[in-house]
């Protein structure tokens, strides 16, 4: 079973496996690109997911004709910015518990103080541009939420980033399948991702 999950995520880190994955688990493969967009956005456990270049082989598989691309622009936006909600309030309402003793030798009491400090200052742009950036993409949100971001900025930058992100980053991998034409895909997508 193990040996199986490990396959699986290996899989799913190789974009030219990604289509011969989804077509094993329709009809649930929306949910399963949801699920790991969601994880990948905001649930620490998701930090090392292929968000990335999963968006980008989903547009292509999209413009194949294997995936909807109605379907995948609001499913992955909704999966972003849901992620993102998440792990806003798992920082709002856990982190400052996790950073409870000042003599711990990473998760220190001063760091609470020095992410509010950072996020006064560079929060907007942060959540926006984290997007863009494996781990921390999954971090962000979270520490945003223990540093007591404003929520109503954080949301707003929170909907432009998942525009941006899921839905963006999506439709290039769309567009750009449209340009190279379906018989160069295979030639084409390994180098491009």
């Amino acid at each position: 079973l193990l040996s199986s999950i490990v396959s699986f995520f290996s899989d799913l880190l190789d974009p030219t496996k990604l289509g011969d994955i989804l077509d094993r688990l329709s009809p649930w493969h929306y949910v399963v690109l949801f699920a790991i967009i969601f994880a990948e956005s905001g649930l620490l456990i998701g930090m090392f997911l292929p968000g990335d270049s999963l968006l980008f082989t989903a547009g292509f598989l999209a413009f194949k004709g294997d995936l909807s691309i109605w379907v995948l622009l609001p499913l992955l936006f909704i999966a972003a910015f849901a992620g993102d909600q998440v792990g806003y309030f798992v920082g709002n309402k856990f982190g400052v518990k996790i950073f409870h003793k000042e003599n711990a030798k990473i998760l220190k009491k001063s760091h609470i103080k020095k992410t509010h400090d950072f996020f006064e200052k560079h929060g907007p742009k942060t959540i926006l541009l984290a997007r863009f950036v494996p781990i921390v993409r999954t971090l962000a949100p979270t520490m945003a939420g223990t540093a007591g971001m404003n929520y109503k900025t954080f949301v707003k930058f929170n909907v432009f980033g998942a525009l941006i992100w899921g839905v963006g980053v999506t439709l290039l991998g769309y567009f750009l399948g449209n340009a190279i034409g379906e018989e160069n895909i295979d030639k084409y997508l390994l180098p491009i991702i």
